[in-house]
């Protein structure tokens, strides 16, 4: 059984879901993939004490504190390649941006092959269910390009521009599937 819980935040409202001692997905309203990762019922409960301390991060993220990844106990539900993926996001550093080409570089080293799609990459990234605090925000196309990001590009820029990123060489695509 999972558990629910919805949180107002600078971006609007987020629900957040937990397997009652671990973080499981985040979510923000309208967002792509909504409880794409829950397999089963949810219970609405707004005291367990995971979600007191998920509050609590989000609540110094959001005053501009750099809050570790490390401080949370997160259970994102996903195959292999995509958990690999998603322990990559959590290594980019608040304030930063990577590009996707780049972390296929690395899956394509973890697996022992020679080159990795970009796009498989792209939707391990875009099926991520721990929106914010698993970083995908901080994943670039390698022009500079704002795609993919589950929540909408208006959100993405807002989470670059709350970590302090410089946005002088980012852009929104004219047209793409991500938008």
């Amino acid at each position: 059984m999972y558990y629910f819980t919805n949180v107002q935040s600078p971006l609007g409202m987020l629900s957040i879901a937990c397997d009652g001692e671990n973080i499981t997905g985040l979510w923000i309203e309208g967002q792509k993939y909504f409880l794409g990762s829950v397999s089963d019922k949810m219970v609405r409960t707004d005291d367990l004490p995971v979600f007191l301390t998920v509050r609590e991060w989000l609540d110094r993220y959001f005053a501009g504190e750099k809050p570790e990844i490390s401080e949370l106990p997160l259970r994102p539900a996903g195959g292999e390649f995509r958990q690999e993926v998603w322990k990559i996001l959590c290594e980019i550093p608040y304030g930063e941006v990577v590009t996707y080409g780049s972390i296929a570089k690395k899956m394509a080293e973890i697996m022992g092959r020679n080159r990795m799609s970009s796009q498989a990459v792209g939707g391990a990234v875009g099926h991520n269910p721990i929106s914010i605090i698993i970083p995908c925000h901080r994943v670039v196309g390698t022009t500079g390009s704002l795609t993919g990001y589950a929540g909408g590009i208006h959100l993405k820029i807002k989470l670059l521009e709350h970590e302090g990123v410089d946005m002088s060489h980012l852009f929104i695509p004219k047209k793409g599937t991500a938008l």
